[in-house]
């Protein structure tokens, strides 16, 4: 069984690992933390679903995975929008930039301005 919590362990921190967003140009925050947040609650579930009912330590997994996957990306969702820079066009209408850079920006609906 120690076997099954390790293997789940290791996929768990490999996934993290390799979070990005291709069209943020790199990893943004609730990649990032989505992922974080899916690795650890899956070392969590396994554990907690091991010692607990049936023993099964992959439905905890499971389980694990999906909630402290949501909870990371809504946490991460947040601080991106703190990272976000507004700023006013010539016509009044406003765009977002992240993180000060000016070739990263969209409009208010989301479409990406060039």
């Amino acid at each position: 069984m120690k076997k099954a919590i390790i293997a789940i362990a290791g996929a768990g921190l490999m996934a993290t690992a390799c979070a990005s967003d291709p069209y943020y140009g790199g990893t943004n925050e609730t990649v990032r933390q989505g992922a974080i947040g899916a690795g650890i609650g899956a070392v969590a579930g396994a554990i907690i679903g091991n010692n607990t009912g049936g023993g099964n330590a992959a439905t905890g997994a499971a389980i694990g995975a999906a909630v402290g996957g949501a909870a990371g990306a809504i946490r991460g969702s947040q601080q991106d929008r703190a990272n976000q820079q507004r700023y006013r066009d010539s016509q009044g209408r406003y765009y977002y930039c992240y993180d000060n850079r000016q070739d990263e920006c969209y409009w208010e609906n989301g479409q990406r301005r060039y």
